[in-house]
């Protein structure tokens, strides 16, 4: 099965997940977000997937949420996925994609909503 795990190794929760995945047998393709952010049709798509707004996805613990104004309610979808792309700390994490669908994994009990049974 092809995993994806987008994945910040400073997060408890992140790396929690890619343990899980590997007990299980997974090797999954870690992409460090941080380092490697998804571009905006990648976040795009995930989003999609995930049945989420570019809102649902922001994380305002230990990021720029505050000083960005991202709870004006009148920012636009494409505003804030400039504001992913430009600070993807502000993205909550893990994000795993399978076969099976696309989560964020927090709590971490959320893997187990897209792997097989």
């Amino acid at each position: 099965m092809s995993i994806t795990l987008y994945h910040n190794p400073n997060c408890g929760t992140s790396r929690t997940v890619l343990a899980r995945l590997r007990e299980l047998g997974h090797a999954p393709e870690v992409v460090e977000y941080l380092k490697t952010p998804p571009s905006r049709a990648q976040m795009q798509a995930l989003l999609q997937a995930m049945g989420m707004t570019p809102r649902d996805i922001l994380r305002r613990k230990g990021t720029p949420y505050e000083e960005l104004n991202l709870d004006d309610p009148t920012l636009t979808d494409d505003q804030i996925l400039d504001c992913l792309a430009a600070h993807p700390i502000l993205m909550e994490r893990p994000v795993v994609k399978t076969e099976l669908g696309v989560r964020v994994c927090r709590p971490a009990d959320r893997l187990a909503e897209i792997l097989p049974a």
